[in-house]
């Protein structure tokens, strides 16, 4: 399937019949509909989903003229248009993106019609696990550095809106997931500073076969010129062996192979300078030292002296959903990582909590991802773990296959996999004691039982304010 590119620079949308497929919640299909009609363009949004699942982006619309809606459509043509402009989670077999290839209309995408147009320096940030805090560490850094800098992309800001106040001399910070650099790679686009925190399988529902979700991935390299700079996980052997026509700038533990930014328990050393402390994070576990270590390492690319790379570090309060503290309860402590939506990542969270008897909420919708890993970690390392969703299942039974597999005087917990997210955390709830730590890290994507990950923390925040409620009214 060939899909035409389109290029906005040589086009006036003044008029044009446009067609927005997939409107979403997280903001990107809201900002483009505004951009696209403050551009003159007539559009048309469709989305499978009914008007009730998307009252909010609706709301936000209501203002918008030449705009029509197709809601709750299942159609496999598209009205009379120009443009066709695709949400980044639909998948490449969509009826409507083959139609749009068979008849040769143009195709584009949020994140391709503001690269398009963004007059700033890019810094762009991906990975299977991590990225969104290290997109948001860079950015961190950057501002406590004193420098122009703007947040958006897969994080879940989209800087269409912005395009008028961004300079040249700014740095625009780019959370890039492999839907989206699937769509640069239509334009032949890299970002300035590329940055690839690892890789592991992930989203293979979508990309169907690792190599198409590896060549999605590598795009963030692809288009680089000399001048431009790749910053990779040295520790991560499958990056060394991606390549670039920039310059590589490694991070690492191992500091018999010289990375250019070295880093242990207790500090950081660059390239022929001297050792200095590691920044307080105020996030736990390992992994956040490797999403700290790739951030600076950015910011060494973009300019930024060593001196001021902790400051940002150590403001930082961490993002939402992404082991988000949420509060205490008769001495049980609630982390909120609905953000975890690999095994890998899941697995991270796990061991950020070593020291603590862990309560686990686990499992969601399944993304044809490997979860026998994931699965040893829970049986190792939980006191007892909740299962959930349409991977509960899978989970509990590969669980009972390894029974008698894995030496542990005192195995871990598992319920059989439960009816509602509710019934879920009430069980969790149930099998805790004064000092645990209650933990929701699904290691799964939420979109069987959630239209997003942030419904589902949301929902664990809400039950958690429940529970201390329902104890101060009793």
């Amino acid at each position: 399937m060939h899909i035409l590119p389109y290029s906005i620079q040589h086009n006036d949308l003044a008029g044009k019949h446009v067609t927005l497929l997939g409107l979403g919640k997280f903001g990107g299909g809201v900002a483009t509909v505004r951009f696209l009609a403050e551009k003159g363009a007539r559009v048309t949004v469709i989305d499978a989903k009914p008007a009730e699942a998307l009252q909010e982006s609706l709301r936000k619309l209501e203002n918008c003229s030449e705009v029509t809606f197709q809601l709750g459509d299942q159609s496999s043509e598209l009205p009379v248009t120009e443009l066709l402009v695709v949400n980044p989670a639909i998948p490449p077999e969509h009826a409507l993106l083959q139609y749009a290839a068979q008849q040769q209309i143009p195709v584009t995408s949020e994140i391709e019609l503001f690269w398009q147009l963004n007059p700033g320096r890019v810094i762009g940030v991906t990975g299977s696990n991590g990225k969104s805090t290290t997109t948001a560490m860079i950015h961190s850094i950057l501002k406590a550095a004193g420098r122009r800098c703007w947040l958006g992309g897969n994080i879940g800001i989209s800087l269409l809106p912005e395009l008028e106040k961004i300079q040249s001399e700014d740095w625009v910070v780019l959370e890039l997931s492999s839907f989206q650099l699937e769509a640069l790679n239509r334009i032949q686009a890299s970002p300035q500073i590329a940055v690839v925190t690892n890789f592991s399988p992930n989203h293979l529902d979508w990309h169907q076969t690792l190599p198409h979700y590896r060549q999605a991935k590598q795009a963030i390299m692809r288009w680089q010129t000399e001048t431009d700079v790749a910053v990779l996980n040295q520790d991560d052997l499958e990056l060394l062996t991606w390549i670039t026509p920039g310059r590589v700038l490694h991070f690492g533990t191992q500091a018999d192979r010289l990375p250019d930014l070295f880093f242990d328990q207790d500090r950081f050393q660059i390239k022929e300078q001297r050792a200095v402390p590691f920044p307080e994070l105020k996030l736990p576990g390992l992994h956040n030292r490797y999403n700290a270590a790739a951030a600076m390492t950015a910011c060494l690319a973009a300019g930024i002296a060593a001196q001021d790379l902790n400051q940002g570090l150590e403001s930082f309060n961490g993002l939402p959903h992404r082991l988000e503290y949420v509060g205490e309860y008769q001495q049980r402590r609630f982390y909120n990582d609905s953000l975890a939506t690999t095994p890998e990542s899941a697995i991270c969270a796990l061991e950020a909590f070593q020291e603590s008897a862990i309560i686990l909420l686990a499992g969601g919708s399944n993304k044809q991802v490997d979860l026998s890993a994931f699965i040893n970690q829970i049986r190792c390392q939980t006191k007892a773990t909740a299962l959930m969703g349409q991977t509960g299942k899978l989970m509990y039974d590969l669980m009972q296959a390894q029974q008698d597999s894995v030496l542990k005087q005192d195995p871990a917990l598992i319920s059989k996999p439960q009816a509602s997210f509710e019934d879920a955390f009430n069980w969790a709830f149930q099998q805790s004691a004064p000092g645990d730590v209650i933990l929701l890290s699904p290691g799964c994507a939420s979109y069987d039982w959630f239209s997003s990950f942030v419904e589902r923390g949301e929902r664990f925040k809400a039950l958690l304010q429940r529970l201390s409620v329902s104890n101060e009214a009793d």
